[in-house]
């Protein structure tokens, strides 16, 4: 049995939608994908944590931690994600080793 690890990946809008009327319907349902996908892995015991920086500019983002058995896989529950699969964020991957959890 391979052990889990976890990984993080950051979450980024993409330039565009900084700026709030620019949002369309379409980024509105997405963007209710992308929760729904979350919760989902949630449910499923494979997401730890997953937020979002206050506001909307450029410094804004969000962090999604999760266990997965290999790189391979992580990058498939990252690339699964509406958002990212949609164009809407820009994602990007990393190993990532908790130290401290409360």
């Amino acid at each position: 049995m391979t052990q889990k690890r976890q990984y993080i990946y950051t979450l980024r809008p993409i330039p565009r939608l900084l700026k709030e009327e620019n949002w369309t319907a379409r980024e509105e349902e997405i963007t209710s994908r992308h929760f729904n996908y979350l919760k989902a892995k949630l449910a499923e015991g494979k997401l730890i944590l997953a937020g979002k920086t206050s506001g909307l500019d450029e410094k804004t983002f969000g962090i999604v931690i999760f266990e997965a058995e290999s790189c391979e896989e992580a990058a498939e529950f990252m690339n699964g994600d509406p958002g990212v699969k949609e164009g809407i964020m820009q994602a990007e991957l990393f190993p990532y080793d908790i130290a401290l959890i409360r």
